[in-house]
């Protein structure tokens, strides 16, 4: 049973850790060589106007006086206006997280659903041929350019075998025909919630390449934590009394092996889709996917702060609120991994 007073440390850590990426992050933002009144006013303003601009945004206060402003509005759900659209950044995240999140999701789907039984499968054929291939395969997509995966399968799945399509969510013949209803944001959800089955398929279509690639890396990591731990697990005293008593190999595996292994995938499984989180930018720029990634990414080329900001805060906040839900639940999980805040 975990203790309170644990519980308030790890929780005081990680609004330690959000605080502190949000106030490097504006500091950052504040003091890079650019000028967001001149963003706002246009290339053709006169200095006059620009020096108005910039008084109206607040840019001619002191930094600790706009920090404490932004955390003001922070603190009232306002997550600031787009310089370069004058759309508010709040309304963007609900558009574009959504999608960000359906693709981790898909592609956290795919590693799991493969890496967790190639891995048993691995482990228990240890050292044979399967196990030395997927064991090479894993370091190759743990290693290779995310970049580089992309394209390849843009290569092959669209250019060589036109199975899949090139980019986009939804084609717009499809969107045009079927308009989808939106109630969550994420696509295959709302569509099969209206029962737009047409759209459904399209938009399974269009996840499916990019959820390839963003799944590589975390398939590498759970594929090879599930062998290691699973062949770990396969040599303890009680598998061998569970051979002795002539239990079935493939139940030896599955309830026994497996079981005492899982924890450990879990936690990796968790701080990957954390990871990924922060991590699909080449991802959704390569795909054209409407995510969080390419928001901001857009943001940084126009160096529009407040989308920055948002994105930062939102990503931080998430992998934040993951690692520690995937760190209690291990400690809850499994006493022999506690501290002083886990009782006995």
């Amino acid at each position: 049973m975990l203790r309170a007073g644990y519980l308030l440390r790890r929780i005081a850590a990680a609004l330690v850790v959000i605080a502190g990426v949000l106030t490097l992050t504006f500091v950052i933002t504040r003091v890079l060589p650019s000028d967001p009144a001149r963003l706002v006013a246009g290339q053709r303003a006169s200095p006059e106007q620009v020096a108005l601009i910039r008084q109206e945004l607040g840019l001619d206060r002191p930094l600790s006086v706009q920090f404490v402003h932004y955390l003001d509005n922070l603190a009232h759900g306002d997550l600031g206006t787009s310089l370069a659209t004058g759309r508010s950044v709040r309304t963007d995240l609900g558009i574009f997280l959504p999608a960000t999140l359906e693709l981790v999701l898909c592609g956290m789907a795919l590693a799991l659903l493969i890496g967790i039984p190639a891995g048993v499968l691995a482990a228990a054929r240890e050292r044979g041929v399967f196990d030395r291939a997927t064991g090479l395969a894993a370091i190759l997509g743990a290693a290779a350019p995310v970049f580089a995966l992309a394209l390849l399968a843009q290569q092959i799945f669209f250019n060589q075998l036109h199975w899949l399509p090139l980019n986009g969510r939804l084609d717009s013949d499809v969107s045009f025909a079927h308009p989808v209803t939106a109630i969550t944001g994420f696509l295959l959800l709302d569509t099969a919630l209206t029962g737009n089955w047409t759209a459904w398929r399209d938009a399974l279509a269009h996840i499916l390449l990019p959820a390839l690639v963003v799944a590589i890396y975390p398939l590498s990591i759970v594929l090879r934590m599930t062998r290691n731990t699973t062949a770990e697990a396969l040599r303890q005293p009680h598998i061998t009394v569970a051979h002795a008593k002539g239990l079935h190999g493939r139940t030896v595996v599955l309830r026994h092996a497996l079981r005492s292994a899982m924890l450990p995938v879990l936690t990796i499984a968790g701080l990957t889709f954390a990871y990924a989180i922060t991590g699909t930018i080449l991802v959704e720029l390569i795909f054209r996917w409407p995510g969080i990634g390419k928001y901001v990414a857009d943001a940084i080329v126009a160096k529009d702060f407040p989308p920055i900001l948002a994105v930062t805060l939102v990503s931080t906040v998430i992998f934040v609120a993951v690692t520690l839900g995937v760190d209690l639940l291990r400690v809850a999980l499994d006493p022999r991994t506690r501290d002083d805040g886990v009782t006995r």
